[in-house]
């Protein structure tokens, strides 16, 4: 079956608003904290190892990157968020570049929010929901390393999950594993119905 998001190439990196492409068409964002697996998800999805920059310091990309896909179609990889070792200047910068981001971009369609399955809803992934329900942006619960628990756990741990999130509008959870390539479909899926829907509205 043809992989539709193998195409995905990278298009552009800016600190801010300012600096991203036109606000038109349909953008799903990738959010989560700077060890959850957010650029090995995206590298998953898009069978491309090296599209998404995985840094071995947590926090150090600062840059909403973007990936076009096509038909004004884009991924966007949002800095990673959470990290201790940076200054609270650019803390304070970040929260700024992100509340403005959510505030003002018309073509945001929906969230990836990815959660490291064993530590999810840190206070950060909680300021990421509160963002996109403020916003009207749907949101998928991306509960990665879910190789790292027994079936068992990992299955307990989404159901805990989906209880956490069930009075919020428009959120649904999976559980994924970018070292298994397991939950690549549902991820696949859940963007094809967003891009499709949007491209019908």
């Amino acid at each position: 079956m043809h992989n539709f998001y193998r195409q995905a190439k990278f298009l552009l990196s800016c600190p801010s608003l300012k600096g991203c492409p036109h606000d038109s068409g349909y953008e799903v964002i990738f959010a989560g904290r700077s060890n959850a697996g957010k650029s090995s998800a995206i590298n998953t999805l898009t069978e491309q190892k090296k599209l998404a920059k995985v840094s071995r310091t947590p926090g150090r990309t600062q840059h909403l990157v973007f990936f076009d896909l096509g038909n004004d179609r884009r991924l966007v990889d949002l800095p990673g968020y959470g990290y201790a070792k940076v200054p609270d200047s650019v803390k304070q910068d970040w929260h700024r570049n992100m509340s403005e981001y959510f505030d003002n971009r018309q073509c945001i369609k929906a969230a990836i929010l990815v959660m490291d399955c064993r530590h999810p809803f840190k206070p950060f992934d909680q300021m990421m929901l509160d963002w996109c329900v403020n916003s009207k942006v749907a949101i998928h619960i991306l509960l990665t390393k879910s190789d790292k628990l027994k079936k068992g756990a990992a299955s307990t741990a989404r159901l805990n999950a989906l209880k956490a999130v069930k009075d919020l509008p428009s959120v649904s959870v999976q559980l994924f594993s970018s070292l298994k390539k397991e939950g690549v479909l549902d991820l696949s899926h859940y963007l094809n119905q967003v891009f499709e829907m949007s491209h019908e509205s």
